[in-house]
């Protein structure tokens, strides 16, 4: 396992549970006989020869001596991973998302493949969702999509003998001596190459922090002048939940009126949502709100496991009433962002994910959690923002169709909500993720989002654009293509 895979295994804790949530919503009304509970998961038993990450687990080191391995789980059994719940009719999607919360609120077992899904039947219109769980460790939301595709290709393609085959080959657990001499190899491996990357860092650091001073606006830094907000509190293991859809048409036209990037508008949105939301409740602090965006550092659309991932930090103007200079101020405030993180390289997270000691990673990540520590000190960001490019056409499996698609990431200790969209045909499917303590009705944020997209679109269709805006950045590189 990567060190950066890892990382997010040592971030759980009873309170901080680091999986990503699918939601998926589909018709089966027009299904023969009615729709079938053992019928699906059948189906998914012979869709797991393309969900390779689906049948692995995880075997820590002895003592945390090193990173865990994955092996094929040679106990595997679908039965332990599968489940369903049933609404009272006619449920509505309020109803299902609470199902999804209370779902979310459970960590994942360690001692069998880290997912788990649920299938919950009695939606208004002869609909179902199937939620699933995936630890972080497992897959990034780039191979999350891989593997979406995966499945859509494999129900839609007429399979060869070829095709049938089952790679799956379970493993027997390695012994103590053996992962402990893999262990060693790895440490070995990793201070030989330790003074090249301090090095590198030091000249890195220094010159991505040269580049953010010459800006007007200069990129945020965490735990720098971070207004606390309700939302960057101390968490409990439950969750709340809601989703909605945005009009994907309507954002790129304001994304072409303005000289933007999709994900700008997005940033925009939300901003402008939080700025309500906080506003209402007599919260609006004086300085804007910074926000973790994360971005893909893989622009390889076939990897379907493990992360390859960074985080921009964005201040996301919460300070600004008027939308239209709001939305200016996160275009360019996002282009340096992106320009400072460039310096840093890459990979720069996933070597320094691979060099610090898990004993020391846990250790500092327990105490944060069962100290309270967040109710107390100056938060390190404010919210977690997350877009990602999912499915552009519309997908079915024979009569079944997926008639919306949802996903969210984790909430960690000191930042309680993580609003996060996903891209699926025609709409952006947009979740958002909190605690009873941060957000006890996240149905308040998903009003407050219609109500920003709302001002926000006016505002851009009475100027007809924004003539007078600076000319808008350069577009995203590859290493930045989950901001579209």
């Amino acid at each position: 396992m990567t060190g950066l895979d890892a990382k997010f295994l040592y971030s759980d804790t009873p309170t901080a549970h680091m999986h990503t949530v699918k939601v998926a919503v589909s018709d089966v009304s027009a299904i023969d006989g009615g729709f079938s509970y053992d019928t699906l998961v059948e189906v998914l038993r012979q869709l797991l020869v393309q969900l390779p990450p689906f049948r692995r687990r995880v075997v820590p080191v002895p003592f945390g001596l090193g990173h865990p391995v994955w092996i094929e789980d040679p106990e595997f059994d679908l039965e332990r991973h599968v489940g369903r719940r049933e609404l009272a009719r006619p449920g509505s999607i309020r109803q299902l998302a609470s199902e999804v919360a209370e779902f979310a609120g459970r960590p994942l077992a360690r001692d069998r493949p880290l997912w788990e899904l649920v299938v919950v039947e009695g939606l208004a219109g002869g609909r179902i969702a199937v939620v699933v769980k995936i630890h972080h460790a497992v897959a990034d939301g780039t191979a999350a999509v891989a593997l979406l595709r995966n499945v859509v290709r494999s129900a839609t393609v007429e399979p060869s003998p070829e095709a049938v085959t089952d790679p799956w080959h379970p493993e027997p657990v390695p012994t103590p001596r053996r992962l402990l001499a893999s262990a060693a190899h790895d440490h070995v491996v990793r201070l030989q190459g330790l003074p090249h990357l301090v090095a590198q860092s030091v000249q890195r650091i220094g010159a991505s922090e040269r580049r953010r001073r010459s800006f007007d606006t200069k990129p945020p830094l965490p735990l720098h002048h971070v207004p606390r907000t309700s939302f960057n509190v101390s968490l409990t293991a439950e969750r709340t939940f809601a989703m909605t859809d945005l009009p994907m048409t309507e954002l790129k036209a304001i994304r072409r009126a303005v000289g933007t990037t999709l994900n700008d508008v997005y940033l925009s949105v939300c901003a402008g949502a939080l700025r309500h939301y906080l506003a209402d409740r007599g919260e609006l602090p004086a300085r804007q709100l910074v926000a973790s965006v994360p971005i893909s550092t893989d622009p390889d659309a076939a990897r379907v496991s493990g992360n390859r991932v960074d985080n921009l930090y964005v201040g996301i103007g919460t300070d600004i009433a008027d939308p239209l200079r709001r939305l200016l101020h996160i275009r360019d405030g996002t282009a340096a962002s992106k320009e400072v993180r460039g310096l840093l390289g890459t990979d720069f997270l996933e070597q320094r994910a691979e060099v610090v000691p898990p004993q020391i990673y846990r250790s500092v990540v327990r105490l944060w959690s069962r100290s309270h520590l967040a109710d107390r000190v100056h938060p390190p960001l404010n919210v977690v923002l997350s877009n990602v490019a999912g499915p552009a056409e519309r997908i079915s499996f024979g009569p079944v169709t997926l008639d919306s698609l949802y996903s969210v990431g984790p909430i960690l200790e000191g930042i309680g909500l993580n609003i996060t969209a996903w891209s699926y045909e025609g709409a952006l499917g947009v979740s958002v993720l909190a605690c009873p303590v941060s957000v006890p009705d996240p149905w308040q944020i998903i009003d407050a989002l219609h109500a920003s997209f709302d001002e926000l679109r006016d505002a851009v269709g009475q100027t007809g654009g924004v003539a007078e805006a600076a000319q808008p950045p350069q577009p995203p590189s590859s290493a930045d293509a989950s901001l579209r």
